[in-house]
């Protein structure tokens, strides 16, 4: 297990790698361009200057999340072929600086989708919360403004650029079901798999978030079908997974446990978070211990271990703890606790196989 940690930049970023050295076995930062629109081509300069600085503190940029992918690409429309010619040059440039893998999602308009950033939880913390009847009632236009106004520092998934045009795009998208939806990426997926191929880099989409249709919109990564699916549209060793415990698992119905046992292999890159969710079909974050959540993360650790996994592992999504002022989910403190907490697990697990032999 090769434990990273995000990071999103100097200047747009709250935690330092200064702080992430601190943290006992994280040997890389997941990094990106976070600045470069989605489709404009990474160039080779930008490119060695962020991974130059980060191998200044002894890191190692193995991980790209995420080159995003336009919006022209999900579409299927007739700009989708320089979008993605600009994104097999990109694949080609991280590939010249050694990187390994490239985590992305194709996602509709929304990478991800929160109802409150600072939810109160009753330990005194705050974490992020998703409420599914506003969800189902809201109009998205409120909840862009939502979001937009619950940092300074720039978020993922909802760059300003793509929220002006909110309205054109769910125009847009009501000729996109989720036979065209998947299509459009096994369209997108037989253009670049070959050049990935090439550049040494593992391709790995990340699930929905969360793995269900919201505003009306197609969501496709969503549980075990759809991994079989995509496997379906290429058999590609680039063609592979980010395993995301919260995100696949917001749908009790995803037992994140069998989805490790069964695609641990096809998945160079792990997110692993715990959430708790309610009958009413909200769920919240909460810390990464095992029983402070719905998710078995002792068990999904269990089972990597057992495989001998040596993927790329973050923690992901902590609660904003000890009155730390961060990006939303996106603190110091909490995530550094996931580490610690498996790493214990890993540790613990691999004297039992020593003890066993």
């Amino acid at each position: 297990m090769n434990m990273t940690f995000r990071w999103y930049g100097r200047g747009n970023d709250t935690v330092t790698l200064e702080n992430i050295k601190q943290i006992p076995g994280v040997k890389g930062i997941v990094w990106a361009l976070h600045q470069k629109p989605a489709g404009e081509i990474w160039g080779k300069e930008e490119i060695k200057e962020e991974i130059d600085y980060i191998h200044s503190y002894g890191f190692h940029t193995d991980v790209v999340e995420s080159v995003n992918v336009h919006e022209s690409i999900k579409l299927g429309n007739e700009e989708r072929d320089q979008y993605i010619e600009n994104y097999k040059q990109s694949i080609r440039n991280l590939g010249e600086y050694g990187v390994k893998v490239i985590c992305y999602n194709f996602m509709p308009i929304f990478d991800w989708t929160r109802t409150e950033m600072f939810h109160p939880l009753e330990d005194g913390s705050t974490a992020l919360f998703f409420e599914k009847s506003k969800v189902d009632n809201i109009d998205p236009q409120e909840l862009v403004k939502t979001v937009s106004e619950s940092s300074d520092l720039s978020l993922p998934g909802w760059e300003p650029e793509r929220m002006a045009h909110i309205a054109e795009l769910f125009e847009a998208y009501k000729e996109v079901d989720e036979a065209k939806l998947w299509a459009n990426l096994a369209y997108f997926l037989n253009e670049i798999l070959p050049v990935a191929e090439e550049a040494g880099i593992k391709m790995a989409i990340h699930p929905d978030d969360p793995p269900y249709s919201i505003f009306g919109l197609p969501r496709i990564i969503t549980g075990e079908a759809s991994y079989e699916k995509l496997i379906a549209i290429s058999n590609s060793s680039s063609n592979g997974f980010t395993m995301c415990t919260g995100s696949m698992g917001a749908n009790p119905e995803n037992d994140m446990v069998q989805v490790a046992r069964k695609y641990a292999t096809r998945s160079p890159f792990s997110h692993i978070r715990n959430i708790k969710i309610y009958e009413s079909g909200n769920f919240t974050e909460t810390s990464h211990y095992t029983s402070d959540g719905s998710i078995d993360i002792k068990g999904v650790v269990e089972e990597l271990n057992k495989q001998n996994y040596d993927g790329y592992v973050r923690p992901d999504h902590g609660r904003h703890i000890w009155g730390e002022v961060c990006r939303p989910g996106y603190g110091l403190y909490d995530r550094a606790l996931g580490i610690m907490y498996l790493l214990g697990l890993w540790d613990a697990f691999e004297t039992n196989k020593e003890d066993s032999q």
